[in-house]
This record gives C-alpha cells, sequence and structure tokens, in this order.
C-alpha cells in the first residue's frame, strides 16, 4: 500500500513538473498542458485516483497550498504601483465584483439552467481571475506599466476575495430559510474582514520583528515565513471558513512593502514553492474530473463561455470605470484580460464535496463546468492578448529598449548612452551597492536576482525589446539569455563571450541555448572592464559620407576602438562576434574607445 501512494506522489510530481516544461518549450500556457496531463492520467488511462491515494488528506493539502500560492501573491504586491492604479483597481473590486457575480449569476440561471443556489454559488466562482495565470500572459505581451499593475493588482485581490464570497454563498446554500442564509452571509463578511486583516497585520509584524532582532537565523528564514503563513491561514479559518485566504494575502502584502528587513530571498524560495504546488494541484484535480460530466455539459455550456468572455468581462469593466481615466484602448485591453486559474478550480472541487453530501441538486456539474471555464478563458486570453494589445497600440510593435543584467562600470556606460538616445534601459544586478550607483546615474533598475519570477515579474517590460547579460559570471548570462528568450525572442537576446579562454562560447552555439555573443570574441567582461579602467570610454558617433567609420579609426587608431551597437532611426542594433555589419552613412555608431583627452 505505501509503495502504491509513492508511485502515486511521484507520478504528480513528474506529471506537473513536465507539464511546466512543456509549456515553456512550447511557449504555451502551462496551465493548459498541466489540465491535460492531468486528465490524461486521471479519467483518460485512470492510472491516478486523488481521492483514493489521499483520501481525507486531498482537501487540507489544497486549501494549504492555494494559502501558499495567495501568500506569494501578497508578496508581489506593492504599494508605490497604487499611485497611479490605485483608483482604478479599487473600482474594479469594488464595482467589477457585484456585475460580474450577478451577470454570472444570471447566465447560468437562463442558459445553463441551472438551480438559482448552484447559478448563485458558480457565479461567485467565476469572480475570481487568476493571478498564476495573468503574470505570464503579461510578462509575454509587455504592456504598458499602468496596465501591468493594473491587472496584477487585480488578479491577485480578486482571488482572496472571490473565494471568500463563495464560502458565504455556500454555507447560506446549505443554511435553511432565506432569513437565516441573508444573515449567515452578513455576519460572516464582516467577521472575516475584521479577523482576516488584524490576523494579517499580526503574523507581519511578528515575521518582521523576528528577522528584524536577528531572532531567526537566515537558513530558518525561510521556513519560519512559511510556518508563521500557515498558522495564520489555519487560526482565520478557525473563526470563519476559507477567511485564512485574507489574512494571508495581507500578510504577503505587508511583508513586501515594508522597510525594516529585507526579504528578496524569501520572495524567490516562495516563488519556486509556488511553482511546485501550482503543478501539483491542476494535475490533481483534473485528475478527479469524470468524462461522462464533461459529456453531459451540452452546448450551452459553450454559449455561456463565450458571454463569460465577450459580455460579462467587458460589462463589468466598463460600468467599473466609468469617469476612470482609463483611455477606451486601455478598457478594451482590460476586458480582454480576465483567466480563471487555481483558486476557481480548488474551491469548486471543495464546494462540490459538500453539496453532494447535503444531496444539493445540480453540485455534480460545478467541477466540470468551472474546468471548462478556466480552458476557454486561459486559452482565449492567452493566445489573443499579445496580437490586440500591439492592435491597440498599449505594447510597443518594435520595442529596441534594453534590460541590461549586471551594473558593472561598462554596463552603466553603456546604459547613460543608449538612455541618452531615448532608448529605454533597465538594470538588473543583485550587487546593492552597483544598483544604488547606478540609481544616482538616474538608470532604471532593479536589485535581485535576474533568474527569480520575482524580478521577472516586476519589470515594465514596456519599450523593452531586448536582453543584453552583461555579468561576470558567464553561467548566469546563459541562464538569463535562455529564460528571457521566451519573453524577447531567442534572436534578442544577447551576452557577453565567455571569460574562460579554453572553453570560450562560439557564436555559432544555438541561440536556442544561449544569446548571441557580443562584441567579439575577446570581448568579455574583465577585458571590458579592464578598458574601461583604462581611461576607455562609450561615446556615440554620427556617420556621414563626410566622416565615415574608416575617418573615425583614424583618429582613434584600429587598436583602440571597438564598434558596440548601430542606430539607424528607431532601430537599435547590437554587434555581434563573426558578424560585422556595414555601418554606413546616416546612421550613429555607438563604440568603446581611448578617450584621447586624458
Amino acid at each position: 500500500m505505501s509503495e502504491h501512494i509513492v508511485i502515486g506522489l511521484a507520478s504528480i510530481l513528474f506529471a506537473g513538473i513536465l507539464a511546466q516544461w512543456l509549456s515553456w518549450k512550447l511557449g504555451l500556457p502551462s496551465i493548459l498542458l498541466l489540465l491535460i496531463f492531468g486528465f490524461i492520467i486521471g479519467p483518460i488511462t485512470g492510472m491516478l485516483d486523488p481521492d483514493t491515494l489521499l483520501n481525507d488528506l486531498l482537501f487540507p493539502i489544497v486549501s494549504l497550498s492555494v494559502a501558499v500560492i495567495l501568500f506569494e501573491g501578497g508578496l508581489s504586491l506593492k504599494f508605490k504601483e497604487l499611485k497611479e492604479v490605485g483608483p482604478v483597481v479599487l473600482r474594479l473590486i469594488l464595482f467589477g465584483i457585484p456585475v460580474t457575480l450577478f451577470l454570472s449569476t444570471f447566465f447560468a440561471y437562463t442558459i445553463l439552467e441551472f438551480t438559482f443556489p448552484i447559478s448563485l454559488l458558480f457565479g461567485s466562482i467565476l469572480v475570481v481571475t487568476g493571478p498564476t495565470v495573468i503574470l505570464p500572459i503579461l510578462r509575454h505581451v509587455k504592456p504598458s506599466s499602468r496596465i501591468n499593475s493594473i491587472l496584477k493588482w487585480e488578479g491577485i485581490v480578486n482571488d482572496p476575495i472571490g473565494a471568500l464570497i463563495a464560502i458565504l454563498v455556500f454555507e447560506a446554500i446549505l443554511s435553511a430559510g432565506f432569513q437565516e442564509a441573508t444573515i449567515i452571509t452578513i455576519l460572516g463578511l464582516i467577521k472575516t474582514l475584521f479577523l482576516s486583516s488584524l490576523l494579517g497585520v499580526v503574523g507581519a509584524v511578528i515575521f518582521i520583528v523576528l528577522l528584524k532582532h536577528d531572532l531567526v537565523p537566515e537558513f530558518l528564514q525561510n521556513s519560519v515565513s512559511l510556518t508563521l503563513a500557515v498558522l495564520v491561514f489555519v487560526v482565520s479559518n478557525l473563526f470563519q471558513k476559507e477567511s485564512g485566504l485574507i489574512a494571508v494575502t495581507i500578510m504577503g502584502i505587508i511583508i513586501a512593502n515594508q522597510k525594516k528587513v529585507k526579504v528578496s530571498h524569501i520572495i524567490e524560495f516562495k516563488e519556486n514553492l509556488r511553482l511546485l504546488l501550482i503543478s501539483v494541484l491542476f494535475i490533481i484535480l483534473a485528475a478527479r474530473l469524470n468524462i461522462e460530466t464533461f459529456e453531459s455539459l451540452g452546448w450551452g455550456s459553450i454559449i455561456f463561455a463565450v458571454i463569460l468572455i465577450l459580455v460579462i468581462r467587458p460589462v463589468a469593466v466598463f460600468l467599473s470605470t466609468i469617469k476612470s481615466d482609463l483611455s477606451i484602448k486601455e478598457k478594451i485591453f482590460v476586458s480582454s484580460m480576465a483567466p480563471r486559474g487555481i483558486v476557481a478550480a480548488a474551491v469548486s472541487a471543495l464546494f462540490a464535496i459538500g453539496l453532494q453530501d447535503a444531496n444539493i441538486e445540480g453540485a455534480s456539474v460545478l467541477v466540470p463546468i468551472t474546468f471548462l471555464m478556466i480552458v476557454a478563458t486561459i486559452s482565449v486570453y492567452g493566445f489573443s492578448a499579445a496580437p490586440l494589445a500591439k492592435y491597440l497600440k498599449l505594447a510597443k510593435p518594435n520595442a529596441q529598449g534594453c534590460l541590461i543584467i549586471g551594473a558593472s562600470p561598462f554596463a552603466k556606460a553603456l546604459g547613460k548612452v543608449l538612455q541618452e538616445r531615448n532608448f529605454k534601459v533597465v538594470m538588473v544586478d543583485t550587487n546593492r551597492h552597483s544598483i544604488v550607483q547606478a540609481n544616482l546615474e538616474k538608470l532604471n533598475t532593479y536589485h535581485g536576482s535576474v533568474m527569480s519570477d520575482y524580478i521577472i515579474d516586476e519589470i515594465d517590460y514596456y519599450g523593452l525589446g531586448k536582453l543584453l547579460s552583461l555579468t561576470p559570471n558567464d553561467e548566469v548570462n546563459s541562464l538569463a539569455a535562455l529564460n528571457f528568450s521566451k519573453i524577447f525572442g531567442s534572436n534578442q537576446v544577447y551576452q557577453l563571450p565567455s571569460n574562460n579562454k579554453k572553453k570560450e562560447i562560439k557564436n555559432e552555439v544555438s541561440s536556442e541555448l544561449r544569446g548571441k555573443i557580443l562584441f567579439g570574441d575577446e570581448c568579455n567582461f574583465y577585458y571590458l572592464d579592464d578598458l574601461i579602467k583604462d581611461d576607455y570610454s562609450i561615446k556615440l558617433s554620427r556617420i556621414t559620407e563626410q566622416y565615415n567609420y574608416n575617418d573615425l579609426k583614424k583618429n582613434y587608431g584600429d587598436n583602440q576602438i571597438i564598434p558596440l551597437f548601430i542606430i539607424d532611426g528607431e532601430n537599435l542594433t547590437p554587434l555581434t562576434a563573426g558578424n560585422r555589419q556595414e555601418i554606413k552613412p546616416g546612421q550613429y555608431l555607438i563604440s568603446l574607445l581611448k578617450d584621447l583627452s586624458k
């Protein structure tokens, strides 16, 4: 028996990670593949039965996992983003949620012909959007920072609020009588908002105090933060079911926005844990589905999905943003982005069990119809977002800005010249001193590891079209190029040549494995760093018929000039090893050359 359990758990883990890898390789939404894999090993082949495998542990595991995912989501929210988008986000929550709930309930009752209680519960489940799906889509689309912040905040805040509304509706359905249901709902809402907020604040304060006074060693800080989040979730749920989701989200937001202790390493740990939990959860929940219930849904479910995407979401957004400062184009794009994710899947599965035990009519279709909406919204929004953003001109079709990994003296000098020519520049480095120096030179920066999902999600990609990995670490350069090839495209990721002469990375290596090699095979990090120390500087030169590239070389000497970039109108072209381009009159040349004044 124990071997069967081990094999089952290993199968879930293997299927989840394989689906994540394939989604990265194929450029498809990961949750789509997770659902497909779960469906294959569950109802199609019968290899996995989560209910038999996990028994009574199934839903406690799901519940705790969702709590950790929302805690990590809270850690990604920054109050500084609300200065510009706060009023719009508040409108989308205060007005958008009720409108979505009402319309979803109405159409579920009229089109799907559900009973009113099941229609109301289904509508409350559809209130939630999926930040675990929205954030990867936003990274791919690279819309304006304003749109990015609005959708990120809405998605993460909506999840716990939607789950709370759903659980209150669920309790009301199980209660007897309209009056009693109303009282239960109102009291539950008041208790939840007060207790979850209080417990979220208390949990965050305890953690901050522990770190501030060095009461927890660094190697235990990740574990302590996770334990505190779980405790806050459990204690909150003891007073009001599922209120813990709001508590842990608030706890994450407070920890992310405080300035007293460093928490970047904790955020990175939670990102890795989130990826693992999402992979496992979707496999488990998809494996519980039943083919027969899907077959019984009929065409009405397809019509409902179309209405959800083309009617309910746009109406909710446009009504919520009346008299806001959003443009029509921005409203249209926000209307076209509301994929459902893990919380919708988890709460629907949780409620279905309770409703079936209470013999509530229509409970058996709740899970499959919810999963159908998840698949439909992810598919439509995932594949339409990028073309729509470009059509609405909310994402630059010819973005030429540079994301520079590493804030060395050479990188900062290069960033300043590019920025002076109106190319957007963003720098990322783990060295805080280097980031501070770059800030003093008025460069946009992020402090943290470029391999961290937190940093990847935080970056404002609007106007960025290229990656320049300029660190002294060859492995980091290659991994960064590999990671960002899915965002910028494999032909727009560049890195310095290897510092190891014996294992130097050649330009002919497949761009799928690493970036194009910048400048020349000899121009590794230490070579460029030595030149900067030796009074070389980065200059911008206009090439004309009267003053061409050969004239420039005569002035500085062949061995004292290294061409770096060509600017032709609005296009920026990095010069790569073994692929020298002709520099024509009318273009600008950015080069590293000896400062003759010194």
